[in-house]
């Protein structure tokens, strides 16, 4: 589970294993696997750090 910024800086949270894909148009948009879209105002690297540190974190990384 990673934090996520709303456009309205309202946070939340995700389960990051359920992230399809990351857009950036120019916001940051993520699709999850249910088809459900957040907009989020992290970037997409900021996103990427957030989800391998939550990896890495509970042991699952293989990089």
């Amino acid at each position: 589970m990673i934090n996520v910024t709303r456009l309205n800086d309202r946070e939340f949270i995700i389960n990051c294993d359920l992230i399809e894909c990351i857009e950036s148009t120019p916001d940051t948009t993520i699709t999850m696997t249910t088809g459900r879209k957040v907009i989020a105002k992290e970037s997409i690297d900021d996103i990427m750090e957030k989800v391998i540190a939550y990896k890495r974190k509970i042991h699952i990384v293989d990089l």
